[in-house]
């Protein structure tokens, strides 16, 4: 199993995440958390760490996008969705970011779609997390972003990563007609992003992230 360290993920994270198999189908389900209406709701009290960021800039600021993605500054936009609470799987927090493109070859784009969901504990994010990988379906390759465990799915227009760590599970996704890396594939892309979204969102995230293929 090869390892790259964090520092080198710009340059070599493709490796890590090449050789999905299989002829995907031409859209990929994307999983969704339970009673996902949207709510202005403030985070379950009682939490051991801070919770989560209710503002997307937190989660990923849309310079981070621009930088992976190689686009002007300026030209991505975030909106920040606090969800509400489902006690029936432990889910004590979720927030949805949506980054859209606002000028250039990228207006009016939604570029990257991101959900974030706090729980109660690690074995109900893991078992949240596990529910949402078996809806993707079709063929998919399971990485691992330092203790972290992940999914991704490379289809023809939908590129998808789902990825847990510690009390924290998260799905990024690059929609139809968003832009990847320059000269990478989708899952180049979010592999790269998952791992500026951990360091923001994992309380106390390992002194070095590292993305591996599993």
């Amino acid at each position: 199993m090869r390892v790259i360290p964090v520092l080198a993920v710009a340059l070599a994270i493709g490796s890590a995440v090449a050789g999905c198999g299989g002829s995907p189908p031409p859209e990929i389900p994307i999983p969704t958390f339970p009673a996902g209406t949207a709510a202005a709701s403030a985070p379950a009290a009682g939490l051991n760490d801070p919770g989560m960021p209710d503002d997307c800039q937190r989660i990923m600021a849309p310079e981070d996008l621009v930088a992976v993605l190689g686009l002007p500054l300026g030209s991505v936009a975030v909106r920040t969705t606090v969800g509400v609470p489902e006690p029936s799987v432990g889910r004590v927090e979720r927030v949805a970011c949506r980054y859209t493109g606002i000028s250039g070859r990228v207006q009016g784009v939604t570029l990257l779609e991101l959900n974030a969901g706090r729980y109660v504990d690690g074995a109900a994010a893991s078992r949240q997390w596990t529910v949402n990988v078996a809806a993707v379906g079709g063929p998919t390759q399971q990485l691992r972003i330092g203790t972290a465990a992940a999914v991704v799915r490379d289809g023809p227009a939908t590129s998808l990563l789902s990825v847990v760590h510690s009390d924290v599970a998260v799905t990024l996704v690059l929609p139809p007609g968003a832009p990847h890396a320059p000269g990478r594939s989708g899952a180049d892309t979010l592999s790269d992003l998952a791992v500026r979204v951990l360091a923001n969102l994992v309380p106390a995230p390992p002194a070095e992230l590292r993305v591996s293929a599993g």
